[in-house]
C-alpha cells in the first residue's frame, strides 16, 4: 500500500506549516480515535489565496484551488496534531464553506478543490461524507474554509 507521504511527494504536494489560529482556537484536536480540524483557510504564509465571493469576485476554477488549499491547511492541522501523516488513517467528514453571491449554486464544484485531494491523496480512504454549505462571509473575505475529521490509525470502521 502506498502512503499519503508517498503519494504527496509523486504529485509534488509539500504540506504549509501549520496556519496559526486567528481567535481562541486550537487548530486541531484529537479525542479518542479521530481528529478534528477547526476551519481552516486558503491562506499561504498568512495571506489569502483569493478573496471575495464565489460567483463574483471568484470564479469556479479559483474557488476549487481555493478549496484545495485550504483542505491542505487543514490536513497539516490533522497530521500536526496527530504526530505524523502516518496516524492518519482516512478522512471521514468534510465539511466545506463557500462564501457565495446570491445566485451561486456550485458549491459542490467548488468544494471538489478538496475531496479530489483527499481522495488522490489517500486512494479509497479519501473517499468520505462531506457538506458543501453556502454563506455570507467568511474570516478574512476568503472564498472557501474547510474542516475535516480524520479517524487514526488503527481506529478504521470499514
Amino acid at each position: 500500500m502506498v502512503s499519503v507521504a508517498r503519494r504527496m511527494e509523486a504529485l509534488n504536494i509539500v504540506l504549509p506549516p501549520v496556519a496559526r489560529a486567528l481567535a481562541t482556537y486550537v487548530p486541531a484536536v484529537i479525542t479518542g480515535s479521530l481528529c478534528f480540524t477547526s476551519g481552516q483557510l486558503p491562506v499561504i504564509g498568512g495571506v489569502p489565496v483569493y478573496t471575495g465571493l464565489l460567483g463574483q469576485e471568484v470564479d469556479l476554477d479559483q474557488g476549487y484551488d481555493a478549496a484545495r488549499v485550504a483542505a491542505l491547511n487543514a490536513l497539516s492541522a490533522a497530521q500536526d496534531a496527530a504526530g505524523g501523516l502516518a496516524h492518519l488513517d482516512r478522512i471521514v467528514k468534510l465539511t466545506v464553506f463557500v462564501q457565495s453571491a446570491n445566485d451561486f449554486h456550485q458549491q459542490a464544484k467548488v468544494a471538489n478543490g478538496a475531496s479530489d485531494l483527499f481522495e488522490a491523496l489517500f486512494d479509497d480512504k479519501g473517499r468520505h461524507a462531506r457538506s458543501a454549505v453556502g454563506v455570507s462571509a467568511l474570516p478574512l473575505n476568503v472564498p472557501v474554509e474547510v474542516e475535516c475529521i480524520f479517524s487514526l490509525e488503527g481506529s478504521s470502521h470499514d
